[in-house]
């Protein structure tokens, strides 16, 4: 009587940076955004697109330290 349904089970990791770099390009299929919208949580997709964002800047700094040094 007290049982709930499951409900749907959260994304890997591997499903939350291809929904967050999806996001960062700006490309996602419709099919895919409903789908993620009720795996990932925001705090899922918060951690991987912080840690996304400091590897591309952290990209772009050791790329005009090469070109420039």
């Amino acid at each position: 009587m007290g049982e709930e349904a499951p409900g749907p089970e959260k994304s890997g990791l591997l499903e939350v940076a291809k929904t967050v770099l999806s996001a960062f390009l700006g490309v996602r299929r419709r099919a895919d955004h409903e789908r993620a919208a009720v795996r990932v949580t925001p705090a899922q997709v918060i951690v991987v697109a912080l840690i996304l964002a400091a590897l591309f800047v952290l990209t772009l700094i050791t790329v005009v330290h090469l070109v420039v040094g």
